[in-house]
């Protein structure tokens, strides 16, 4: 398999820069890292980004987390490795990355259980966040980025 572009946010100048900076602004939310990276990597599987899913596995992986909690994300309802402001996190990444799945995109008990866990500011980050590996992986699944092709 081959690349069909190169990497669209390069190609574009400024581009990637927004995007960071998108990601950046995050940062002050009391939404932790580890659990950005979770939100990206299930995204990344949903949507079929390979180049996201090894990037974010390694991220997690790097963070020091376990190869039961990354290896398990897929499933995360059917483990024991998450905590419940994570099942949180991971069910509004999966509502709000199928928008298109269901009459209702985001249920109310779906985002109750989120707003639960998280104060308004750091929910406001995770949303940011799920709209932000929404938009690198509709930036690179469809021109094929290769996984290890990082530039």
């Amino acid at each position: 398999m081959q690349a069909r572009l190169k990497n669209p946010v390069v190609l574009i100048p400024g581009a990637l820069q927004a995007l960071l900076a998108l990601d950046k602004s995050t940062e002050t939310a009391d939404l932790s890292y580890v659990t950005r990276k979770l939100v990206h990597l299930r995204a990344s599987q949903i949507n079929g980004c390979s180049l996201c899913v090894d990037m974010h596995a390694r991220e997690l992986k790097k963070a020091g987390e376990k190869d039961e909690r990354i290896f398990a994300v897929s499933a995360w309802r059917e483990t024991p490795y998450f905590t419940d402001a994570e099942r949180a996190a991971l069910a509004l990444t999966e509502a709000a990355t199928r928008l298109a799945d269901r009459p209702d995109p985001v249920p109310d008990a779906v985002w109750d259980e989120a707003a639960r866990h998280y104060d308004e500011k750091a929910l406001a980050a995770l949303v940011v966040q799920i709209a932000l590996i929404n938009a690198f992986n509709r930036l690179k699944a469809p021109p094929r980025q290769m996984v290890g092709a990082w530039g």
